[in-house]
C-alpha cells in the first residue's frame, strides 16, 4: 500500500522559510514523477512543482526563484524549500505521485496517490 506523508507545515511571518518533506512508502519511488501541489480555502488545488526521476524540475510561475523542489531517492522522500513566503502562500500543501508520466506534470488526473496534506499559514 503505497503512503505519502506530509511534514513541515505551520505558521510563519511574511518573509520567512520552511522545508516541507514528503515521505513515500510502500513503494521505491526513483523512476517515479513527484509534484506538490495546494489549495487555499474556497479555491481549486493548484499546481506547485513538479521532479522527474532525472532530477528535472518544473515550476508554477508564481513560486519561481522563491520555492524549491528536490528528491532524495534513497530515503524515498521529496522536499519543498519554500523562502520568501507571502501570505498569499497560505494553503495546504500537497504532495503527489505520479506513476506512468504521461507529461502534464501540473495537471491533478495525473498523479495517481496523494498525501493528506500539510498546512502552511502565513501571516502579515
Amino acid at each position: 500500500q503505497v503512503q505519502l506523508v506530509e511534514s513541515g507545515g505551520g505558521l510563519v511571518q511574511a518573509g520567512a522559510s520552511l522545508r516541507l518533506a514528503c515521505a513515500v512508502s510502500g513503494r521505491t519511488f526513483s523512476r517515479d514523477v513527484m509534484g506538490w501541489f495546494r489549495q487555499a480555502p474556497g479555491k481549486e488545488r493548484q499546481f506547485v512543482a513538479a521532479i522527474r526521476y532525472t532530477g528535472n524540475t518544473y515550476y508554477a510561475e508564481f513560486v519561481k526563484g522563491r520555492f524549491t523542489i528536490s528528491r532524495d531517492n534513497a530515503k524515498n522522500t521529496v522536499y519543498l524549500e519554500m523562502n520568501s513566503l507571502k501570505p498569499e502562500d497560505t494553503a495546504v500543501y500537497s504532495c503527489a505521485l505520479d506513476l506512468s508520466d504521461k507529461g502534464r506534470l501540473s495537471t491533478v488526473k495525473e498523479y495517481n496517490y496523494w498525501g493528506q496534506g500539510t498546512q502552511v499559514t502565513v501571516s502579515s
